[in-house]
């Protein structure tokens, strides 16, 4: 067993002091010790999470952010580091208890622009490149969630929330201490909020020191830009010359906007304020506009369906004097999920997932040839092109990010960063292998098995099934902070997580299959995974246990009462439980209706009804193994009553369950001390059942 930092989790971080937060310490680069080489949720929560890799504008010099966890005190403090292309010369330069975000190089490498709280609320700052002469820029009400300066640096453009709706107390003034919301359409609630506002993209003129003039460039349009819940500034995009900004919107509220994923790219004339829709007619979501270096093309990702959230990310490059569309991956079966213009303005840099592996491949936008940079087993992250090299994030599921340079020759990657070579150091990970299991439509599927640390291969270890969210999410070379395959072998588990039906990566074909097919294929892909593995001489098949979140959390539900008796013990977290009433309590319906086929009431939609009839709720009476529930109540996407249910109905059936309510969480579990509650609890469970 590993010990942390002994008793006292606050020896974990440093304790300088920090000017107006001197009552706690400051949370930096965590001290940990472990024993016999053995990952903990402790040790888990300790790693630095490098993020946001900047390239100065004379392309010798690396910005990036590291967030640092303190457990004892329940949250994160990102910093700042710069350091050469080459990794020499690393430098933390901030050191505040506030945090840093958002941080960018301005006035040609001499400053660094950056969100920070220290005032009350996030805002635009300025320092010198060596941290030194902090300066608030900004003063918006409200505070900025997200900004870029214009490359004049003339203008700033900004994110920022707005009212949205009416309230209560504006229809009824002399009720201003009603609690209750009038709700006239859908869309009322997203992802972990009631929708009351929402962000709009604002332009403001800049003279060195402040803001000014400020200009919302959707003027009282009620629409979402950049689009909730995820998008950010790689949703806008400022032209070469400063005068005008692409931004990506979906101009929809209510039910349309609740059925449809039909995102467009806009492009907004600074001077004269006039917009136009330089996607209208292409009916996915068009998102991520990325002008040239020389202003003459402009790039997005674009899905072609409506209302199909995972369909094929496609590159598409427009050249804005003719109008004309490049469709640059029609060739290539795989999505765009990353991209960067080369300097040539000919080719293009993105990452691309294939075969669970997310790497760096070039596009070139005439010919349409793709030729791939880098391999391994490891998946790339955001990157930034800087002369012969490009500086990358890169991670697996054996090292969380860090900063790497990968040559543009040869594709020869350098680790630069080295954050977390300490901790990496003290502990013995598990080897990973992938397998081919053939399935039982004689289709081969890659399988990722992690091994626990010092393996003996002469021993019997206990199982786990990973089941993966999504539904349509690879599972990579990833690493999580909650669903880590190196902390469950670390606990002694053979890990098995497969790349089931439903999952980018291996195609078109195999990504669209599980569509309409919940409890179809992808169940008997599972199956034919751990079937596999429990044939091995060191797998005891007598001690399965599966496991998974969201998808892979309605997959636990399913396969509960449908394996078997393969699995001595389940674990679902955030899953869905019972479809139908799915149907009605999720927000975004373009994907029910996608995914599931459409509404249970539709007594003639035979794909529906087959979703319907597979539902989990409905073999409830062949549960017959313990089973653990976890949820966030603040979940919008999946409700707690999914998971409250399902507890419920284990416990009435007289079966050995659990459940863990996250009261202040939603579809993920991000607070510090909730992470390591459920760590503690996921293995509690398990090692209860299994061992």
């Amino acid at each position: 067993m590993a010990l942390v930092c002994g008793a006292a989790l606050a020896a974990c971080n440093p304790t300088k002091k920090a000017g107006d937060d001197a009552s706690s310490p400051l949370i930096g680069k965590a001290t940990v010790k472990a024993e016999n080489g053995i990952m903990t949720p402790e040790i888990l929560h300790s790693f630095g999470r490098v993020s946001d890799v900047q390239i100065s504008p004379d392309k010798v010099k690396v910005l990036y952010g590291v967030t640092y966890v303190s457990i004892e005190q329940n949250k994160t403090n990102r910093e700042l580091f710069t350091m050469n292309v080459d990794g020499s010369g690393k430098k933390q330069i901030t050191q505040t208890p506030k945090g840093e975000n958002n941080a960018v190089w301005i006035k040609r490498g001499a400053k660094i622009a950056f969100l920070s709280s220290e005032s009350g609320s996030p805002q635009i700052w300025e320092m010198n490149a060596d941290g030194n002469n902090r300066t608030q820029i900004s003063n918006v009400d409200g505070g900025i969630q997200g900004f870029t300066y214009s490359p004049d640096e003339k203008k700033v453009m900004y994110i920022k929330m707005v009212k949205f709706g009416e309230r209560t107390a504006d229809r009824y003034a002399d009720l201003p201490q009603a609690s209750g919301r009038i709700v006239d359409d859908l869309m009322y609630k997203h992802w972990d909020h009631w929708v009351e506002e929402i962000p709009h993209t604002f332009v403001a003129d800049y003279d060195g020191s402040s803001l000014a003039n400020d200009v919302d460039i959707l003027g009282d349009e009620p629409y979402e830009c950049p689009m909730l819940p995820f998008g950010g500034t790689e949703q806008l995009a400022w032209s070469p010359d400063s005068k005008s900004v692409a931004y990506t919107c979906r101009k929809k509220t209510g039910k349309d906007y609740s059925v449809s994923t039909n995102s467009d790219i806009y492009l907004y004339n600074i001077e004269t304020k006039e917009t136009i829709n330089l996607t209208e007619g292409m009916m996915g979501y068009d998102i991520n506009p990325l002008f040239s270096p020389d202003g003459k093309y402009i790039a997005w990702q674009s899905m072609e369906r409506d209302g199909y959230e995972s369909d094929k990310n496609r590159l598409f490059v427009m050249n804005l004097s003719t109008k004309e569309k490049i469709y640059v991956t029609e060739n290539f079966d795989y999505n765009t999920d990353y991209m960067v213009w080369n300097t040539d303005n000919q080719s293009i840099y993105f990452l691309s997932c294939v075969e669970a592996r997310t790497h760096i491949y070039k596009a070139y936008i005439h010919t349409r040839e793709i030729s791939k940079l880098t391999s391994g087993d490891f998946d790339y992250d955001q990157f930034a092109l800087a002369d012969d090299l490009l500086i990358a994030l890169r991670h697996s599921l054996s090292q969380p990010n860090e900063v790497y340079s990968v040559s543009l020759k040869n594709g020869e990657a350098t680790e630069l960063s080295f954050e977390n070579k300490e901790i990496l150091a003290q502990l013995t990970m598990g080897k990973v292998e992938d397998r081919w299991i053939t399935t039982t439509d004689g289709k081969q599927m890659l399988t990722w098995v992690v091994y626990p640390p010092n393996f003996d291969p002469n021993k019997k270890y206990p199982a786990l099934l990973y089941c993966q969210g999504g539904p349509q999410s690879t599972v990579s070379q990833f690493w999580s902070y909650r669903w880590n395959l190196q902390i469950m072998a670390a606990n002694g588990y053979i890990i098995v997580a497969p790349n089931r039906r439903g999952l980018p990566g291996f195609g078109k074909e195999w990504n669209e299959q599980i569509s309409g097919d919940y409890g179809g294929q992808n169940m008997k892909d599972y199956l034919s995974a751990i079937d596999a593995l429990a044939k091995e001489p060191f797998v005891d098949a007598d001690k399965l246990g599966c496991t998974g979140a969201s998808y892979g959390g309605f997959s636990v539900y399913w396969l509960a009462g449908n394996h078997n008796k393969r699995f001595k013990a389940f674990l679902s977290h955030a899953g869905i439980f019972n479809l139908e009433a799915q149907y009605l309590e999720t927000e975004e319906m373009w994907f029910a209706n996608w995914d599931l086929g459409g509404s249970y009431w539709d007594r003639s939609n035979t794909i529906a009804q087959r979703s319907y009839a597979n539902s989990p709720h409905r073999f409830v009476e062949k549960w017959d193994a313990p089973i653990m529930v976890t949820h966030g109540e603040l979940d919008y996407r999946i409700l707690a009553s999914q998971g409250m249910m399902a507890f419920n109905a284990a416990k009435l059936k007289g079966l050995d369950a659990r459940m863990l309510i996250f009261p202040n969480e939603n579809h993920w579990i991000a607070q510090p001390q909730n992470g390591v509650l459920f760590q503690r609890e996921f293995f509690r469970w398990f090692d209860a059942h299994l061992k």
